[in-house]
């Protein structure tokens, strides 16, 4: 049972840097802290974000900026809040066997 696991048709520098922003990204207790409640939720305005992680609204927004750009969660606005919720595509891809084949390139 070989299976082959096909990296997405790009360079392997750009692959390099898109998973460095996404390492990036995740290389904070905070944001994985952010990450692990949006996981149990469906869509989470940012003011209720504030009172479960106990940050003020103005440093929660630097983290979930640097999430968003790193595209592991994404937001929708409705009137003035915010919502948030996990890309589960994205996340379900990073944690995937094709990263896997950049460093064990012979299982794949």
């Amino acid at each position: 049972m070989d299976q082959q696991i096909p990296l997405l048709d790009i360079t392997k520098q750009t692959a390099f840097e898109r998973y460095e922003q996404k390492f990036k990204a995740l290389a904070d207790q905070k944001r994985l802290h952010i990450l692990n409640l949006l996981c149990s939720q469906k869509e989470t305005c940012v003011c209720d974000l504030s009172e479960m992680i106990d940050m003020p609204q103005s440093k929660l927004s630097y983290h979930l900026k640097i999430l968003l750009d790193a595209n592991l969660i994404s937001k929708e606005t409705k009137g003035t809040w915010s919502y948030y919720q996990i890309n589960t595509e994205e996340i379900n891809h990073l944690l995937s066997p094709e990263l896997c084949c950049l460093f064990r390139p012979s299982s794949c």
